[in-house]
């Protein structure tokens, strides 16, 4: 066995009324002035601000909500929420909502410690070279997540936000800017629709199977996380549509995404569905009606065959996972099982399958295409990806 592992400390509470420890939480951090950031949604139609400012002690450390935080994080919000923590002089920042919040939290965070612009900070893309991402080395607040979907991006040190200008990502990484604390509440899991958690899974289900499908031998570790996370997956997707007022569903597919993340920081990468991951973020970023997860539940299966002869031992891992959980049985194509078996449960669970349920045309593939060219995890597909039209190809599959 070949392994590195750099763990990430974080807490997390989980469960009925955990929503409680966040006052030991910001005890812990020595918080004094603190800003929630969350989506519109969140501050006008759940009671998850008030229940935070009355568990607060004293409850003045509440200084400032911003309840501006938008689908794709862009950047003039983030830029708002910026100059909003500066004036208060912001010592701890507490995400509330999914993914929007959580990432524009942390593009607060960076752009207020690092003193440039967002066009300075994040990843260029020389060409005829590989990318180049900046050292984001100031020293950061820090941050606590509650979260209301069972986002990847909770524990992650990726923050991408979108340039309203041209429609396209901004990548950032920095890891100091990982949450403290996760709080995993029963009641804000709950606020949110049986169909946003579902969007927010399908793309933790393309990753899972990412990792799964890594073409290197995967170490026991982060095999066990994934293997953990693709059951969780499997069993609770379907009771967020059949039980819809239980949390523990979406409790265990929070747990899901935890696992996942461990994983990946335990060295599985997403090389094995980098053209998924790479499309997906054009997709949604550029359009604003096909939602993050809605675009990897289009783009999982015809990116599984794209790459399918190059990692055929990848593939098999997954084909036997699948086949130890019952989901699939052995068949002689596994390439195409497989593709067929993650269509069927995108379908099932109510995601599209195809560009134009999302209002997207032939006329738009193009571009996307050329985006996608310009997106991090192109460059370490497993199937080396040299000409858009290797893309307007994959796309016109499903249309």
């Amino acid at each position: 066995m070949d392994l590195r592992y750099v763990g990430y400390p974080v807490r997390i509470h989980a469960g009925d009324n955990s929503l409680s420890r966040i006052n030991t939480e910001l005890n812990r951090l020595k918080a004094k002035r603190v800003m929630i950031v969350c989506g519109n949604s969140i501050a006008t139609k759940t009671n998850l601000i008030q229940r935070i400012k009355a568990i607060v002690d004293p409850s003045t450390r509440i200084v400032a909500v911003f309840d501006e935080a938008e689908a794709s994080s862009p950047l003039p919000s983030i830029v708002k929420g910026v100059q909003m923590a500066k004036g208060l002089n912001i010592d701890c920042i507490i995400s509330v909502g999914g993914g929007s919040s959580i990432v524009t939290t942390r593009g607060i965070i960076i752009l207020l410690a690092e003193n440039k612009s967002a066009f300075e900070l994040c990843t260029q893309y020389p060409l005829n070279s590989p990318p180049l991402s900046p050292r984001l080395n100031a020293p950061k607040i820090p941050s606590i997540s509650v979260v209301t979907t069972p986002t990847t991006a909770t524990n992650r040190g990726g923050t991408a936000l979108m340039d309203p200008e041209t429609r396209t990502r901004l990548e950032l990484f920095d890891p100091k800017t990982r949450p403290e604390a996760v709080i995993w509440d029963s009641e804000a899991l709950l606020t949110a629709t049986s169909e946003l958690i579902i969007s927010a899974s399908s793309s933790l289900l393309t990753g899972v199977l990412a990792g799964l499908m890594t073409k290197s031998v995967l170490n026991p570790l982060s095999f066990n996380d994934l293997h953990g996370a693709l059951k969780l997956l499997l069993v609770n997707l379907p009771l967020v549509l059949t039980d819809s007022h239980s949390a523990d569903p979406r409790l265990n597919l929070c747990a899901a995404s935890f696992l996942y993340n461990r994983a990946c920081d335990g060295g599985v990468g997403g090389s094995s569905l980098g053209i998924v991951s790479a499309i997906s973020h054009s997709i949604d970023t550029r359009f604003p009606q096909c939602s993050h997860g809605a675009a990897y539940s289009i783009i999982t299966a015809p990116g599984i065959k794209f790459n399918a002869v190059a990692n055929k031992s990848g593939m098999k891992r997954v084909f036997d996972t699948l086949i130890d959980f019952g989901a699939l049985t052995p068949k002689v194509n596994s390439t195409l099982e497989i593709s067929d078996w993650i269509t069927g449960l995108f379908n099932d669970i109510n995601m599209p399958v195809k560009l134009n349920e999302v209002g997207i045309t032939r006329d738009d593939i193009e571009t996307i295409a050329t985006d996608s060219m310009e997106d991090f995890p192109i460059h370490s597909n497993v199937r080396k990806v040299t000409n858009p039209s290797e893309i307007v190809d994959l796309l016109s599959s499903v249309l």
